[in-house]
């Protein structure tokens, strides 16, 4: 089996290079570095610290604990897809985390039961990288609604308009991954794969249960997200005409 090479601290440093002309244009055009900075740092901090929690995390045998590591990353995922809403993020806080939970979970159950049938289900090694996935999928989809369907109110359009406007916006990045996907790119999962010695016809598989696990968990989290939120952005609708 082919081994994957190792990358040094040093060796991870040249792929910083081609960012730096990024951050260059980003802060030419006025458009403030800082922010793609810090983002950047985040990421690096966030993916190294990972790495180490990881070879902890997956000795873990508790199912407790384990539960308790995918409520949290449900937690931040819901929070974090409601950044393009901040002025309504604590009004929409819990209808996120129900959508985002839900339609995670769903696909989630039917990876780990269903497909891949691991037993114990909670096995770390599964469990916390396919939780990360449909929850960042979803994440996504749901800011995209959130921010499209507050932006289809605040101009006057009716709900369901507003509504199947977002859910459009939300589902194009799914969408489009699912067109692309083997004929522009190969997914980071399948790459892996490839990379770590694994036959492309196997890893092919695995990335077609990923590519349904992310379309359902988008689909799935952006309606139930709209549905949930439909009092809210219908008091918003009427509270204009209130005024009248």
């Amino acid at each position: 089996m082919a081994t994957v090479p190792e990358i040094t601290l040093w060796q991870l440093l040249i792929a910083l290079l081609p960012v730096i002309p990024v951050a260059w244009i980003y802060w030419r055009w006025q458009l403030g570095a800082g922010r793609i900075g810090y983002a950047l740092v985040r990421m690096l901090g966030q993916l190294l610290l990972i790495g180490y929690l990881l070879t902890f995390i997956f000795d873990l045998t508790q199912p407790l604990w384990l539960v308790g590591i995918v409520l949290v990353m449900l937690s931040a995922s819901s929070w974090i897809a409601l950044g393009s809403v901040e002025a309504e993020r604590r009004r929409l806080l819990l209808p996120a985390l129900i959508a985002i939970g839900v339609g995670g979970g769903i696909n989630l159950a039917v990876a780990l039961l269903g497909v891949l049938q691991i037993d114990p289900w909670y096995q770390p090694r599964y469990l916390i990288p396919l939780a990360g996935m449909v929850f960042s999928n979803a994440m996504n989809s749901v800011s995209l609604a959130a921010d499209r369907i507050t932006s289809e109110v605040a101009a006057g359009q009716a709900f369901e308009r507003a509504r199947q406007a977002a859910f459009k916006a939300a589902m194009i990045p799914s969408v489009n991954m699912l067109l692309a996907v083997g004929l522009v790119s190969l997914p980071g999962m399948m790459t892996g794969q490839i990379l770590s010695g694994v036959s492309p016809l196997i890893a092919a598989r695995y990335q077609i249960l990923i590519m349904c696990m992310l379309l359902s968990a988008s689909g799935l989290s952006v309606v139930l997200f709209l549905s949930l939120a439909r009092r809210y952005y219908q008091a918003r609708i009427a509270a204009p005409a209130a005024t009248d």
